[in-house]
C-alpha cells in the first residue's frame, strides 16, 4: 500500500492517506483576531477542505484530538459550534484539553482521523 502525502510544507503534511485512513494534522485557524466560536469554524472550514482532498468527509470521522488555550472559557463555544458542523449520527471518539498552543493568539486546535474511499 503506498503512503500520499496531503499539502506538504519542510515541517509536515495536512494529511497522511494509508490503509483506508485519512490523519489530518492539527489545523489552527488563519484569523487570529476571533474569538474562539470564530476560530472553530476556520478550523473546521479547513478540514472541511483537506477531508475533501483526502477522499472522505465529516461523516467518515473515526477520532478527534482538541486542544483548547482556556477550556474554562471556551469550551462550551467551541463545542456549540463543533455540534453544528456535525452530521447528526458520525461523532468521533473525542478528546479535549486545554494546552498552551504555538502562538499565543490561536485559541483552538483540531486533528483528526478518518476513513476514506481509498
Amino acid at each position: 500500500m503506498s503512503i500520499q502525502r496531503i499539502s506538504v510544507n519542510p515541517r509536515l503534511s495536512g494529511a497522511v492517506l494509508h490503509g483506508g485512513l485519512a490523519w489530518l494534522s492539527g489545523q489552527v485557524p488563519d484569523d487570529r483576531t476571533a474569538d474562539c466560536a470564530g476560530q472553530t469554524r476556520q478550523v473546521l472550514a479547513k478540514i472541511d477542505a483537506l477531508l475533501a482532498q483526502s477522499g472522505s468527509d465529516k461523516t467518515r470521522l473515526l477520532s478527534a484530538q482538541i486542544w483548547l488555550k482556556d477550556i474554562t472559557a471556551d469550551f462550551a463555544a467551541m463545542n456549540e459550534v463543533w455540534s453544528e458542523w456535525l452530521p447528526e449520527g458520525a461523532a468521533p471518539a473525542r478528546a479535549t484539553i486545554q494546552a498552551d498552543l504555538a502562538s499565543p493568539d490561536v485559541l483552538v486546535e483540531i486533528m483528526l482521523t478518518a476513513a476514506t474511499g481509498v
